[in-house]
């Protein structure tokens, strides 16, 4: 027995020391930093190389790849070819690298020598694994395959001559970003092994709404408004001309809301707009489309004789005239207002519009559901009056002595608007429909202070604190011509030249108004 386990021991240390030593040689042959002979990164042979070495091949072959066409099938035979780089093709596991220097090099003995065993037998191949960038894929699929899409037609209706002709809709076919985005990467991280591919991009089919049978039955005049232009210029005339034809022939499904803002959107010259006034911050101002409140106001006025689903409504900032006050429905994108409603009445409605004769027109078609003798009208009320009190003068240095431009008082008003139902000429309800709140705004002068001759800052200045426009444009008329209202400086109070002497003209217009002022109490006090 003993003389069995001594055996035992002795080829187990004689066989511990042959794989000592037959790995003593092996490490002899490179060096700790290199990568042992039959060692892949795919296709790439790493034997004999530094980490460095390895990195950089790898990662040349990666490059090389980027070059790669992927083709992707859109639809309808449509395809767009683009590389792997555009995709974001990336190296996903640079931690091969490592994994390779090390073999052999690293762990027990055992797990050594087996290492150094198998590459006597066969080579050690690393997958080489891609990576890719979603964003860019995202990008691609957007900037790319949206162009293919198709969007669906509904059917709708056309007005020809007096009679309404139907067109029929068309179905859509839509890239689905989303599915086409994770089916691209799926593709590329899962199967692509570099080299040229292709991948079916996901796409939806949209169906047309509406039908003929239903378009069909559209014939009746729900409601009619029209406003009057008469008084407006050449540009906001064809501003509203403009606003007008953007929404004549909209067609709109049961249940579907119609946002005027997005019908005559947006507000730029290549859509057909001109300069002309608007409101803003209570002033009259020229802007690109001013005038479309009166359409998008025409036009509320023919979906409430029409009864339909009113979701949004304002009323301008200060009072129009084209309409009586709370009749109004003011649209302005930097105030992030809409007129919006919703065709509530089962049928498929149609709307007309026209201008002639500086006039504007909406009308609304659909299918009548109401009795004969059902009749709607609407009231104004007003609840307050607010009349100006006083005039407002804004000084201005980017315009010289003599600019006044002057715009016109505006009352201001507190309304509300009443729903008026008769059946059979009888009265039936009275319901409040919105309520309306109007900015007094006064007389209001731009005066220009802008000059270098002190003497006419000083008039401009004293003019200006009597608070009196009139007064101020008359001597605005008289600085302009070149002619003095008042004596040079040697004729001012000596106290007042002195401390104005040397002061910019902002300087000296506040110091003149602090003088004024303190010159007027003065002779309150003494009774002059």
């Amino acid at each position: 027995m003993k003389k069995w386990i001594w055996t035992l021991a002795l080829v187990c240390t004689l066989g511990i020391a042959a794989l000592a030593a037959g790995m003593h040689s092996k490490a002899q042959a490179r060096p700790d930093d290199t990568i042992l002979e039959g060692v892949y990164a795919g296709e790439i042979s790493l034997s004999g190389m530094t980490r460095e070495e390895a990195r950089t091949a790898v990662q040349s072959y990666v490059d090389s790849l980027g070059s790669s066409s992927i083709v992707l099938h859109v639809m309808d035979g449509n395809t767009v070819s683009v590389t792997a780089a555009e995709l974001g093709l990336g190296w996903g596991n640079p931690d091969l690298v490592e994994d390779a220097v090390n073999l052999g090099k690293t762990g027990n003995v055992v797990v050594r020598y087996k290492a150094l065993k198998d590459l006597e037998h066969q080579n050690k191949v690393y997958d080489i694994a891609f990576s890719f960038d979603k964003e860019a894929i995202a990008s691609v699929v957007e900037n790319k395959c949206d162009a293919f899409n198709v969007e669906a037609v509904d059917a709708h209706l056309k007005r020809v001559d007096g009679s309404f002709v139907i067109e029929e809709g068309q179905t859509g076919i839509v890239v689905d970003n989303t599915a086409s985005e994770n089916a691209i990467y799926e593709y590329l991280t899962t199967q692509w092994k570099g080299g040229d591919g292709a991948v079916d991009l996901a796409v939806t089919e949209e169906v047309p709404k509406g039908n003929a049978e239903e378009l069909s039955k559209v014939k009746d005049v729900l409601g009619t408004f029209t406003t009057s232009f008469s008084s407006s210029g050449r540009d906001r005339s064809a501003n509203v001309t403009n606003g007008c034809n953007l929404i004549n022939g909209a067609t709109i499904l049961p249940g579907e809301t119609f946002s005027t803002y997005e019908a005559v959107s947006p507000f730029t010259e290549s859509n057909g707009y001109y300069m002309a006034g608007s409101y803003l911050n209570g002033q009259v101002v020229d802007s690109i489309g001013g005038g479309i409140c009166q359409v998008s106001t025409t036009l509320y006025n023919a979906v409430l004789k029409s009864e339909l689903q009113v979701d949004e409504r304002h009323n301008h900032s200060m009072i129009v005239g084209y309409v009586k006050p709370s009749m109004d429905a003011a649209i302005a994108e930097s105030a992030g207002k809409d007129f919006k409603f919703t065709n509530n009445t089962g049928y498929p409605i149609y709307i007309e519009g026209y201008t002639s004769n500086k006039n504007i027109t909406f009308t609304i078609y659909g299918v009548e559901t109401r009795d004969p003798g059902h009749v709607v009208t609407y009231e104004s009320e007003v609840l307050e009056t607010i009349q100006p009190n006083s005039e407002s003068i804004v000084q201005t240095t980017s315009q010289p002595i003599g600019f006044v431009e002057v715009q016109s008082a505006h009352i201001g008003y507190k309304a509300r608007l009443w729903k008026v139902v008769t059946e059979n000429g009888v009265e039936v309800s009275r319901e409040q429909i919105n309520s309306s709140s109007y900015k007094m705004v006064p007389r209001t002068a731009t005066v220009g202070v802008a000059t270098n001759d002190s003497n006419a800052y000083n008039e401009m200045q004293a003019a200006i604190a009597t608070g009196s426009i009139d007064h101020v444009k008359s001597i605005a008329a008289a600085l302009k011509s070149g002619q003095s209202t008042t004596p040079p400086a040697d004729g001012m109070d000596p106290a007042l030249a002195a401390i104005l002497a040397g002061k910019t003209p902002e300087e000296q217009a506040a110091l003149i108004q602090q003088y004024n002022e303190q010159l007027a109490q003065q002779q309150q006090q003494t009774g002059q």
